[in-house]
């Protein structure tokens, strides 16, 4: 295990010193430990790199808030360490991670393998949602809730030692760091981007997985020119542990076949430390693997103008769901007042670099609650949670206004974001 300075992760070897970097990255709300079935039969042929998200595992509490700084910190542990050339397998956040490396840093990556992954993880509201969700209760809602995700009904009846192994390890990660990798997958889209993957890629995915399934698999093998599909029969989205045979063999055969051009050996490595096994679970059945077609690699967008930049931070603050439904009602009438709005409010206003998105909800939501304007002090609340205010900093935020707005503007202003702050901050059952 590694010391950690600043903007590096948290790292651990296993394997002999002289084998090539097989590097496994974690899953959100996950540590290194979730490949502990994998490493001994991969360490025979690699040195296995396994790394812990900010805040995971004990990992310092730096947050990261997108897939590319993610991957800035761990190319950074990377060259600390001297590793050049490597191999990456990562899940979910982590497939993430290694889908920004093989388009950002080529030359560095040898063969890919993508697990539980996707070119987009659901919404940018549903990740944003579930950081308002933490910010407000904590974690133990999702850790709570963290088998129905990451396993098969009968796997968790069946395995209760792995399913309080997964519930306590979402537990004890660092909430701040939590709520920022949920804002890095929010704002990860690479869609356009795929055809430009341009190493050897298995693309693997639990038949069950209802997070990121095999209709976000067949995207993936049908954007990137090298791509092969492997559907695990019995598995959902946290695959690695759920049927850990069939997965190190699926690795073992993708890493062993598809390495590209020769493994640069110089290295400096620390010693591996003793591994914490993950509970035992039953024998697996064999993977069913399938070939998808390549598609036409789609051209990258140019340079955003004001209103694309407008239109980004809107979303980013308002939602998706909010934005949209802005725009498909706007029409001859109304469609130059959308342009202006996104383009000067969102695109100049909100973008300027003097105060912060916080600071910037407080001043809107005083300004609404004077105004009396309740259906948009709604919307703005949602904002102000998405943009990091809590609910009791959202009361003392209209309590300052009652002060100088009015008892009776603050009053439906109070009624108002009761209601929304109720609907926003209630876990999920």
């Amino acid at each position: 295990m590694s010391e950690t300075p600043p903007n590096t992760l948290q790292y651990r070897f296993d394997g002999p010193e002289d084998a090539p970097v097989l590097i496994l990255g974690p899953s959100l709300g996950t540590t290194w430990h979730m490949w502990d079935r994998q490493v001994p039969e991969l360490a025979e042929q690699w040195r296995v790199f396994r790394f812990d998200l900010p805040g995971h595992g004990g990992a310092p509490a730096r947050p990261a808030g997108s897939v590319a700084e993610l991957a800035a910190r761990l190319l950074a542990t990377l060259d600390a360490l001297g590793v050049q050339r490597f191999g990456y397998a990562g899940c979910a956040l982590g497939g993430a991670i290694g889908i920004e490396l093989a388009l950002r840093h080529p030359e560095r990556m040898a063969s890919l393998a993508l697990v539980a992954a996707s070119p987009r993880f659901g919404t940018a509201d549903e990740f944003r949602q579930r950081g308002v969700v933490v910010r407000t209760n904590g974690l133990d809602p999702i850790a709570r809730t963290a088998p129905d995700r990451w396993f098969t009904g009968g796997f968790a009846a069946a395995q209760p030692a792995i399913t309080e192994w997964a519930v306590q390890m979402v537990r004890t990660t660092d909430p701040g760091c939590y709520i920022a990798a949920c804002e890095a997958l929010a704002g990860f889209d690479v869609r356009p981007e795929l055809g430009r993957v341009g190493v050897p890629t298995l693309v693997l995915v639990g038949s069950d997985d209802q997070v990121t399934g095999p209709a976000e698999a067949r995207t993936l093998v049908a954007g990137i020119p090298d791509a092969r599909l492997a559907v695990v029969p019995g598995a959902s989205h946290l695959v690695p542990v759920e049927q850990p045979a069939a997965v190190t063999d699926l690795l073992v055969h993708h890493f062993s076949t598809a390495w590209q051009q020769p493994f640069d050996t110089g290295q400096t490595v620390l010693p591996a430390a003793p591994a914490a096994a993950v509970p035992a679970a039953p024998p697996q059945p064999a993977p069913v693997a399938e070939i998808a077609p390549a598609a036409v690699p789609a051209q990258p967008a140019g340079p955003p103008d004001r209103y694309q930049t407008g239109l980004k931070i809107r979303r980013e603050v308002l939602g998706d769901a909010h934005v949209d439904r802005a725009l498909a009602q706007a029409d001859a009438f109304s469609g130059d007042f959308q342009e202006f709005v996104t383009r000067y409010a969102w695109g100049e206003v909100w973008d300027r670099p003097g105060l912060d998105r916080r600071t910037r909800s407080c001043i809107t939501l005083t300004a609404l609650v004077a105004g009396g304007h309740l259906e948009e002090l709604a919307f703005h609340t949602r904002a102000a949670l998405r943009n990091g205010l809590t609910p009791l900093e959202i009361k003392e935020v209209l309590l300052h206004a009652a002060v100088y707005c009015g008892v009776p503007a603050a009053n439906s202003a109070f009624r108002v974001a009761q209601q929304v702050i109720r609907e926003e901050t209630t876990p999920a059952e």
